[in-house]
């Protein structure tokens, strides 16, 4: 019997409007809608998904802690594996290693991942101290701002460090917003210099508004199958050559290293061992980008440059349209959209990416796509190898 290979043969996203959905609706319609494009780019009826992964619904106490439930009964079916696991925004990341698992040992055919959020139009994002209970006891009653805190903590002592520069972590979120005004569906397209991110306010030193994720709407879907199952539909597979998946932490302040992403190096070193690639074989790289010290530590450690040096690496807009090295060609969480969790979108891109349907942004000649999710506070790490072969 031939070796199942597992693959993304469908991926779709909720158009937006300034960040909103485009009219009311709920978590659960938003999913059922990404859900239904997904299919219908993969050319799979609803009846055969067969696998469910998800990670949360937003806004919604009770059926929320139970998501996988609750989706399945709102989308009538029964799925036979099924996986609700949340590790923040890389969650997404890992709910692909684990279909991609489950569709090569046979135990399912068709795995639907979703997700959907309405933090901007709810206005349920804050900066306020999450409840001090568990660990958090440790941190939320002194006040640290959440997640920004965290984040510039770790950008503070990376420049402590490494001497890494404000102005360094600013041509990210210039880069970024490049690509952002390539991409129609961006919420923000303004031109960006670096001395505008050095101008926009600070909001928890040194990281200002600029170098911080945008707070959106959201909703996404991707469907997994067979790479036999997805030619037979005559479309283009996307195959899933490596993964890996770890975390190490819950509060920043119980972070093994404050400069260093321990998490990313694991999954990222998995991920290359399974692919059986080298970092040079890599075409465009989707990344998360909940701030700007988020990439920068997750480029060196994934291994793209050596720890210390992710300032000089991404200077001279490096990663921008036009540059040697494209990364977050949609925008990115910076400028395109960041509902809550924003893994599945980096996974969307990557496909399209691949496919080669991105218009203005498209990368040429992309056939191998390395996409990272980063959730919590720098807390947990996934990473897939994506290919065209």
């Amino acid at each position: 019997m031939a070796q199942r290979e597992a693959v993304i043969v469908g991926v779709a996203d909720l158009p937006l409007a300034q960040g909103k959905v485009l009219q009311p609706m709920s978590v659960l319609q938003m999913q059922a809608r990404v859900a239904r494009d997904a299919l219908a780019d993969a050319g799979i009826a609803m009846r055969e998904v067969d696998g469910l992964f998800t990670s949360g619904l937003w806004g919604i106490p009770g059926p929320g802690q139970v998501p996988t439930i609750t989706l399945s009964e709102y989308f009538g079916i029964a799925p036979r594996v099924v996986d609700g696991s949340n590790i923040g925004g890389a969650a997404f990341e890992a709910h692909v290693a684990h279909a991609a698992l489950a569709i090569e040992a046979g135990h399912c055919e068709v795995a639907l991942i979703t997700y959907g959020s309405l933090q901007r139009s709810e206005m349920s994002r804050s900066l306020a101290p999450r409840q001090a209970v568990l660990q958090m006891q440790y941190e939320a009653p002194w006040g640290l701002p959440t997640p920004m805190g965290g984040y510039a903590l770790a950008a503070m002592r990376h420049m402590h460090e490494f001497g890494t520069t404000s102005e360094q972590l600013a041509e990210i979120a210039v880069a970024t917003r490049k690509w952002a005004q390539l991409n129609p569906h961006a919420m923000m397209r303004d031109p960006l210099d670096i001395d505008g991110v050095l101008r926009s306010p600070m909001i928890s030193d040194p990281l200002h508004l600029l170098d911080a994720c945008l707070v959106t709407d959201g909703g996404g879907a991707v469907v997994m199958t067979t790479a036999e199952h997805a030619r037979a539909l005559g479309r283009v597979p996307i195959f899933v050559r490596g993964t890996g998946v770890s975390h190490t932490h819950l509060n920043i302040a119980a972070m093994p290293d404050l400069a260093r992403l321990t998490a990313a190096e694991i999954s990222g070193r998995d991920a290359f061992e399974r692919a059986g690639i080298s970092h040079a074989d890599i075409d465009v790289v989707e990344c998360y980008d909940s701030f700007t010290i988020t990439v920068l530590m997750t480029l060196e450690a994934l291994g793209f440059c050596p720890r210390g040096e992710g300032g000089a690496f991404v200077s001279g807009q490096r990663t921008a349209p036009g540059g040697e090295f494209p990364m977050n060609t949609n925008g990115g969480g910076l400028s395109y959209a960041h509902p809550g969790m924003y893994g599945i979108f980096l996974l969307i891109e990557a496909a399209r990416q691949l496919r080669g349907e991105c218009g203005p942004r498209q990368v040429p000649g992309a056939r191998t796509a390395l996409v990272h999710g980063t959730g919590g506070t720098l807390s947990s790490g996934a990473t897939c190898i994506l290919s065209t072969r």
